[in-house]
Parts: C-alpha cells; sequence; structure tokens
C-alpha cells in the first residue's frame, strides 16, 4: 500500500470527522472515532492535528467551502448573466442555487448548527462558534459583491449591514426548512428575500458612466 502524505491524511481525517459528526453527533466524535472511520492509526491524529479544535475549525471550514456563497454566484454567471441579466434574474439565480445546495446536503447543514451549540457550550470553545459566523458573515458580503457585480447595480444598503441582515434570513430559513423540510413555503420565503435585494439595488454609476 502506498504510503500517504501528510496532507492526504489530514483530509481523510477531516471527511472522516464529518461522517461520525453526522451519524453520531459532534459529542461522540471522539478522537479514536475519527481515526477509526478513516481507516488510521491513533498516532496519525496528533500527527495532523494539534487538537480536537482545530480539527473541529477544519470541518466547518470545509463544510462552508462547498456550500459557499461565492460559488452560487458563480452559477449565477453561468446562467442568468448570459447575455446581460437584470438584478433580479442574478439574485434569484443566485439565492435558488444556494437554496438547490441545502437541500441536496441537508445532514451537513444540521452538522453546521451543532457545531454551533457544542463549542458555545464547551469551555475554551467558544471562540469557534465566533470564528464560524464570522466566516459566514464575510461568504455573505463576497456573495452580495459578486452578484453585484455580475448584475452592473450598487446596493444601496451598506454592504456589512446588507451581509448581516442576508446571514440572518438565509441562517433562520435554513434551519426552519431543516426542521420542517416545507420546500413550498421555503421558496416562497426565499423569493420574498429576493424582491427584497432588488428593491434596494440602483444602477451601477460608474459602469454607467463608462458605457456612455
Amino acid at each position: 500500500m502506498s504510503r500517504r502524505s501528510a496532507d492526504e491524511r489530514r483530509e481523510e481525517l477531516i471527511e472522516a470527522a464529518i461522517r461520525v459528526m453526522i451519524r453520531d453527533g459532534v459529542g461522540r466524535a471522539t478522537t479514536r472515532a475519527v481515526v477509526a472511520e478513516a481507516g488510521l492509526p491513533l498516532g496519525a491524529f496528533h500527527y495532523c492535528f494539534r487538537s480536537k479544535e482545530e480539527l473541529l475549525q477544519s470541518v466547518i471550514e470545509r463544510i462552508m467551502v462547498r456550500a459557499s456563497a461565492p460559488a452560487v454566484a458563480a452559477a449565477a454567471a453561468d446562467g442568468a448573466t448570459a447575455g446581460g441579466a437584470s438584478a433580479d434574474a442574478v439574485v434569484r439565480t443566485a439565492l435558488h442555487a444556494y437554496w438547490e445546495r441545502i437541500r441536496q446536503t441537508p445532514d451537513e447543514h444540521l452538522l453546521t448548527y451543532e457545531l454551533t451549540q457544542y463549542a458555545l457550550r464547551q469551555p475554551g470553545l467558544a471562540e469557534l462558534a465566533r470564528k464560524q459566523y464570522a466566516h459566514y458573515t464575510e461568504v455573505t458580503r463576497e456573495s452580495l459583491e459578486a452578484m453585484a457585480r455580475l448584475a452592473g447595480i450598487e446596493w444601496t444598503v451598506p454592504l456589512p449591514v446588507l451581509a448581516r441582515h442576508g446571514l440572518g434570513v438565509l441562517d433562520g430559513l435554513t434551519l426552519t426548512w431543516l426542521i420542517d423540510r416545507d420546500d413550498t413555503l421555503a421558496r416562497a420565503a426565499l423569493d420574498e428575500y429576493a424582491s427584497y435585494l432588488v428593491s434596494v439595488t440602483r444602477r451601477d454609476g460608474a459602469r454607467g458612466a463608462r458605457a456612455e
């Protein structure tokens, strides 16, 4: 069997941790359980991670990379913006692409809420939860910036405020859907949020001046 590099083992441990946490819960994801799931010796964990807290942070980052909002905005570029799309088309395409990610991986998104609660309740781990939501806010801000570029618009609400508002809306919609799985109401609420975003846009003055 070929010898695996430290980076390869780290990747295997992160993915194994996600599987264990989804199946058994964050509290039961011991280092022994994770290495057993990965099929690695216990020493491999300490070779790749300084602590379980570092592993938890890596798990949070991995899940968010998969469902990152900038990737959603890129999906809008592939579809709605071919030939120059309106702000409405860009926003709705991006949000619905994001929502499909939620529907395709509900267990991973449920895990993100469990990770937050676990971190807040464990002495010394609250910083993980703060970093988690700081990352979410940054991803949301980047997504809004990407939407604006794609549609040639500006936001009339300060971006830090709009990003925090958007995170609150999407976070709440996601958690509510994970509880009741009501696709119809979830999509209706998502469309309502899209309508709000469109209502706080204006044409990008700089782009308009260049066009003239």
